[in-house]
This record gives C-alpha cells, structure tokens and sequence, in this order.
C-alpha cells in the first residue's frame, strides 16, 4: 500500500504553464461565468487566461507565481504582482503588493488550499519588503470577502473591473504590513 503524497505548495515552472491556464479557467467558469454574456466572458478568459498569458506570468521577474499540486495535479494557485498596479491613492503604500489571484480547484474549496496559498503570499510580501498588499475582490462574493478579512484586508475602496462590456462593482482591499 502506497502512502498518499501531502499537496505540495511550490513555485510554478514553465511546464506548469498550461495546466495552470485550465484551472484557472476552470475555477473562474466555476464561480463567476453565469455573471456574463458568453461573448464578454470569452473575451475576458482570452485576454486574462490564455495559455500564452499563464506562461508570461511564470517568467515575469515582477510576480511570483505559486501552485499546489496533489499527487500530480495543480489543485490551487495564487499570483502576486511584485510592485501593485491598484490604486494607491486610498491607501498611500510606498511598497504594495498585488495579490492578482488565488483560486483552487472547485471541487477542492474549503480544503484549506486558500489558507496554505495566502500563509505564502503574505510571507512572500514581508519578505520582499512590502508596506501593503492590495487585491480586489468581487462586491458578490461574500465568501472571498471574509476569507480576507481572517488575513486582516479591509476594504478601502469601491472601484470598477471590466469583463468585456460588463462592468463588475468591486472593492479593492488593503492589509498593511
């Protein structure tokens, strides 16, 4: 009898490029496509998820990208952007941090996947000598809300994101560091 490998967190490769591309879009599907017209949608996964899109952000020097992978499989993810492009006049950081997204996979939710991949992006933000991490948050989704708030983010804002021609009420989130 083999013993089952833990989930390991680790930072992601090049060859992590594609899987990642398709849960990302698997787990955003999951939660928000019944938001959107399947044309805004489309465009939106195409500019944000594309595979080529994943695989410029692994190699990015101004982000970190992290995944778990479970016996093979890339279960949940996060990346962070190393110098915020959010607004900072809410808040008036000198060194944010964006946390650009942390997802796992729909049917790993409450595993505490989010838990170990925000442990290393609030880690990771100390480390590199940030004053802040911003993110943005949709203004329905009541259950990322409070999972930041257990990190400390408050909200500090209420700004606007685009999904094609849909606009999304959102509320930008700080945590000081």
């Amino acid at each position: 009898m083999t013993t089952p490998h833990p989930a390991k967190l680790r930072l992601a490769t090049p060859d992590d490029a594609l899987p990642l591309a398709a849960l990302a879009r698997r787990a955003i599907s999951a939660k928000f496509e019944h938001l959107y017209a399947p044309e805004d949608f489309a465009a939106f996964m195409e500019e944000a998820h594309a595979d080529e899109v994943t695989a410029r952000q692994i190699v990015d020097p101004g982000m970190r990208v992290a995944v778990i992978e479970d016996d093979g499989q890339l279960v949940a993810f996060c990346k962070l952007v190393l110098d915020s492009t959010l607004p900072r006049e809410y808040s008036h950081p000198q060194r944010p941090l964006e946390l650009k997204q942390l997802y796992t996979d729909p049917d790993r939710i409450g595993g505490g996947l989010g838990r170990q991949l925000m442990d290393w992006a609030m880690a990771t933000a100390r480390a590199s000598g940030a004053d802040e991490i911003q993110l943005t948050v949709y203004s329905g989704n009541p259950d990322a809300q409070r999972f930041y708030h257990r990190f400390g983010f408050e909200k500090i804002a209420d700004i606007e994101f685009w999904v094609g021609n849909h606009c999304d009420p959102e509320f930008l989130y700080a945590c000081k560091l």
